[in-house]
């Protein structure tokens, strides 16, 4: 369905992105951010059910300044290496390459964000730093509690697993307390990191398939 495509920021780095447009006219668009595994089967298979909601979707490869075209799937070895892409993350960086992202998807019209573990820090610090976007979504952003001061500048929603290992309940809590006055802010009880990729051990049926409709409805509020 998707094609990929190349992106530019405004320090002229050039990155690859994936882009997924809808059969009919489009309802907005929305930027699509990755996790550590790159722009992989599963980013991609996301943008290209958002597309089938009447969404353009575009992924950008948040890592190509690092690694050209780096993705990878989901085993003991391919996680422990795609760790070296946050071991020091540049997030001023990676939301340059953001920002080109939402800047190419303005001619559909409103632009959302969506990012999932690292792409839902991402997500967190676009609706708080960047500019162009309607709301922004966040999965499980590991790091959304460090930044969690920080105030969205559009609605936020953010979904997060009662059982998720690296993303204590003493965060979420620490975001509720900080954000749950500004930001819609979901816990999946049987849910752990990762619960909505259905490639992953850790895919959680029952959570993915709640959250998902929640996600839809946020942006077809938000996307006018």
């Amino acid at each position: 369905m998707g094609k990929h495509f190349t992106l530019t920021a405004d320090d002229s780095h050039q990155l690859g992105a994936y882009r997924a447009d809808p059969a009919g006219l489009s309802k907005g668009g929305v930027v699509v951010i990755q996790e550590i595994f790159g722009v992989n089967k599963h980013i991609r298979a996301v943008c290209d059910r958002l597309a089938a909601e009447g969404y353009t979707a575009v992924a950008p490869a948040l890592f190509d300044r690092t690694e050209k075209g780096f993705e990878c799937g989901y085993t003991p070895d391919e996680i422990a290496n795609a760790r070296k892409f946050i071991a020091n993350p540049n997030w001023d960086a990676m939301l340059k390459d953001t920002q080109a992202a939402i800047d190419e998807l303005k001619k559909e019209g409103p632009v959302a964000i969506v990012g999932f573990c690292m792409g839902g820090s991402i997500a967190f610090l676009a609706a708080t730093r960047l500019s162009g976007i309607s709301c922004a979504i966040a999965y499980y952003g590991g790091v959304i509690a460090k930044f969690a001061d920080e105030k969205p500048k559009v609605p936020m929603q953010m979904h997060f697993g009662e059982k998720d290992q690296s993303i204590p309940m003493s965060d979420v809590e620490a975001i509720k307390a900080k954000r749950g006055g500004d930001s819609e802010i979901y816990v999946y009880p049987d849910a752990s990191h990762g619960f909505h990729c259905d490639e992953r051990g850790s895919y959680h049926e029952t959570s993915a398939k709640a959250a998902w409709p929640r996600f839809i409805d946020f942006l077809k509020k938000h996307l006018k």
